[in-house]
């Protein structure tokens, strides 16, 4: 394909890569099922979503035949977004063992046929969002072209969300660490602003991996910022864990003064008449 600025796209490479990377991504959430079955545990899900764009990234820096530096830049920057999120999921684990409640509800909903219905709306779920999310990283591996302004604007963008996931996360840890916390709303660094800048963070970082693949050329990859918005507003980030908070003390004021996603000014408290 011919674009603007005279980048193309292989698609004899990029046909390659997005067929490779779907079987990658397949066989390391099937692994992921295998190893849950002894473990009881499908929430390991969790941590193989992080990695599974991690493998993405270097297959598509392996086969897609696009220009290097972008290929290189696209990899290097999931590579460090997805360990980090594999990492603090993995050390989450280790510090609060057993299944996420979500997925202990399905298993006692569907019984023994719980395996069977695992594997194709949890395991085979994931893999297929994580490579239509993953798209900006295999359409960067295929696209020929220097680096230009539109992909050093995505590595600004990707590191404003690095700073707002891993800060919110860190921020979060620590605070329920502080054991005079238990019960209370966090409410103080980036969580004053959003009250989800974890999620914001990602949100910034799938758009930022957008404009370095959409330098290249990539413009079809925008379904996955769109696909990562959609979950992180609508179905399984904000609105589904302020379900689980919103009986919390103190969470309702919260919520009227703080901004649900996009960062901003706190608004000022408001006076209640006794």
């Amino acid at each position: 394909m011919q674009y603007s600025r005279g980048y193309t796209v292989n698609m004899v490479d990029l046909a390659a890569t997005m067929l490779i990377c779907a079987g990658a991504l397949l066989a390391l959430l099937l692994a992921t099922f295998a190893l849950s079955l002894p473990l009881c545990d499908v929430s390991i899900v969790d941590v193989a979503w992080g990695l599974a764009f991690v493998i993405a990234g270097w297959v598509s820096w392996a086969v897609g035949g696009g220009d290097a530096a972008r290929s290189t830049l696209a990899t290097v920057l999931v590579s460090v977004w997805g360990l980090r999120l594999a990492g603090y999921i993995a050390h989450r684990k280790r510090a609060h063992p057993g299944e996420d409640p979500r997925y202990g509800e399905m298993r006692k909903r569907h019984g023994d046929r719980f395996a069977l219905v695992s594997l194709f709306t949890v395991f085979g779920l994931q893999a297929l969002v994580a490579w239509v999310v993953s798209l900006p990283v295999q359409g960067a591996g295929a696209a020929t072209g220097d680096l230009g302004p539109l992909a050093y604007a995505g590595v600004a963008v990707w590191l404003a969300g690095m700073v707002f996931e891993a800060g919110g996360d860190l921020q979060m840890q620590r605070f329920k660490a502080d054991p005079a916390n238990h019960g209370t709303v966090m409410d103080r660094g980036l969580w004053r602003y959003t009250r989800h800048p974890n999620y914001f963070g990602d949100f910034m970082v799938w758009w930022g991996l957008f404009l370095i693949a959409l330098d290249g050329g990539a413009w079809w990859s925008i379904v996955s910022p769109l696909v990562m918005t959609l979950l992180l507003t609508r179905v399984s980030g904000k609105d589904l864990l302020e379900k689980s908070l919103s009986k919390r003390p103190g969470y309702e004021e919260y919520v009227e003064r703080t901004s649900g996603f996009i960062p901003r000014r706190r608004r000022p408290k408001v006076s209640r008449a006794a």
